[in-house]
């Protein structure tokens, strides 16, 4: 699966679990601070999204890794079998 691809998925799934505006969403906008806003009961989702979407486990993962698209996606691409 390519990086492009990945990362549209993870869009996907903020925008339709967590209603974020699309539009917002660039790879580099930070989800946790100033440019998305979101918070810990919303990484939950992001958890679960990842995990059904690409079966890749974030359970216990860095917070680094949630910083933005761009931080998702290259775990994912990581951490995918």
């Amino acid at each position: 699966m390519e990086k492009s691809e990945i990362s549209a998925k993870i869009k996907d799934i903020l925008t339709q679990n967590l209603g974020i505006d699309a539009g917002m969403l660039t790879d580099e906008a930070e989800l946790f601070g100033g440019d998305i806003g979101l918070d810990s009961i919303d990484s939950l989702e992001i958890i679960a999204g990842i995990d059904r979407e690409f079966g890749v486990s974030m359970t216990g993962v860095g917070k680094e890794h949630f910083f933005n698209v761009a931080s998702l996606t290259k775990y994912v691409e990581e951490h995918l079998n």
